[in-house]
C-alpha cells in the first residue's frame, strides 16, 4: 500500500528530495536538513492551520450552549445529537475541520518515507547522518525515544487546542496520536525526525494561539439571565438588576424632621 502511494506521490517525492539535498549541499547534516524541510513544509501548510484555528475558536465559543444542550437532553442521546448538529449548522461550524491539516500531512509523511528509503540507497552518508542515540537515520530508534516523544508532543498540542471541545472529540484527538505512533514505531529514525519536528511546530503554534482563553460568546448563557420583576410587565429582561439603594443618615434625619413639623402643625 505504501509503495503504491509512493508511486502516486512520486512528483512530490522528487521535489522534497531535491530540496533536502540542497540543504545538505549547503553544509547541514542530514538530520538538520530534515528539520529544515519540515519547517518549510509546515510554512506551506500555514493557511490550513489558520483555518483550523478559526474553526477551533468557533467550537470553543459554543461550549456554554453545548453544555446547556447536554443538560437539557441529559437522558436523550438522539435529541442531544440533533440539537448539537443544529447548533453547528446555525453557527456554520464544522467539527471535523480540525482534522484537515492532519489529513493533508499524510501524503507528505508517505513522501518522506520514500525519500529516506531512496537516500539510504543513493547516499551512504545518510546512514550515519543522525544525532546522539539515533545516528543511523535508516533504521528504527533502538530505544523508541523518538516515537514516544512525538506522540507526547502531539497529545500536549492537541490538549491546548481542544480544552473546550466536546469530550468525545477530545478523547479521539488524544487516542489518534497514540494509535498512529504505535503503528509506525518501527519506521526509520529519519522519518521520526520529520514527525517530531512537525509536532513541535504544532505545539508552538497552539501555545501562541491558545495561551489566552478564547473570547466569550456574545450570546449569554440562559442560566445567567434573571428576570427583573419590575420590568416583567413590560416584557424586559435584565441580567443584573440593581438592588434598592440603602437610605443614608441625612435622608433619615430629613424624614424625622418632616414628621416632627407635621405633628407641631396638628
Amino acid at each position: 500500500m505504501i509503495d503504491f502511494l509512493g508511486r502516486v506521490f512520486s512528483p512530490l517525492t522528487d521535489l522534497i528530495s531535491n530540496v533536502l539535498e540542497s540543504f545538505h549541499s549547503l553544509g547541514a547534516p542530514w538530520w538538520l536538513s530534515i528539520v529544515f524541510i519540515t519547517i518549510l513544509v509546515r510554512a506551506v501548510l500555514l493557511p490550513l492551520t489558520v483555518r483550523q484555528v478559526k474553526n477551533m475558536r468557533a467550537m470553543q465559543e459554543l461550549k456554554p450552549e453545548m453544555d446547556s444542550i447536554r443538560a437539557k437532553y441529559k437522558n436523550d442521546r438522539q435529541k442531544q445529537q440533533e440539537a448539537t448538529m443544529e447548533l453547528y449548522k446555525e453557527r456554520r461550524v464544522n467539527p471535523l475541520a480540525g482534522f484537515l491539516p492532519v489529513l493533508v500531512q499524510v501524503p507528505v509523511f508517505i513522501t518522506m518515507y520514500h525519500v529516506i528509503r531512496n537516500h539510504e540507497e543513493t547516499f551512504p552518508s545518510f546512514a550515519s547522518g543522525g544525532l546522539l542515540w539515533f545516528t543511523d537515520l535508516t533504521n528504527a530508534d533502538p530505544y523508541f525515544i523518538l516515537p514516544v516523544l512525538s506522540a507526547s508532543i502531539l497529545i500536549v498540542a492537541g490538549g491546548m487546542s481542544s480544552r473546550n471541545v466536546d469530550p468525545k472529540q477530545r478523547r479521539m484527538m488524544q487516542l489518534l496520536p497514540v494509535a498512529f505512533t504505535a503503528f509506525i514505531a518501527r519506521f526509520p529514525a529519519g522519518l521520526f525526525v520529520y514527525w517530531v519536528t512537525s509536532n513541535t511546530v504544532t505545539l508552538v503554534q497552539n501555545y501562541l494561539i491558545y495561551r489566552r482563553s478564547p473570547a466569550r460568546s456574545s450570546r449569554q448563557d440562559p442560566q445567567e439571565v434573571s428576570v427583573n420583576p419590575a420590568a416583567q410587565s413590560e416584557g424586559e429582561l435584565t441580567s443584573d438588576p440593581k438592588p434598592a439603594s440603602k437610605p443614608t443618615k441625612q435622608s433619615v434625619k430629613k424624614n424625622a424632621s418632616r414628621k416632627r413639623r407635621k405633628r407641631k402643625k396638628r
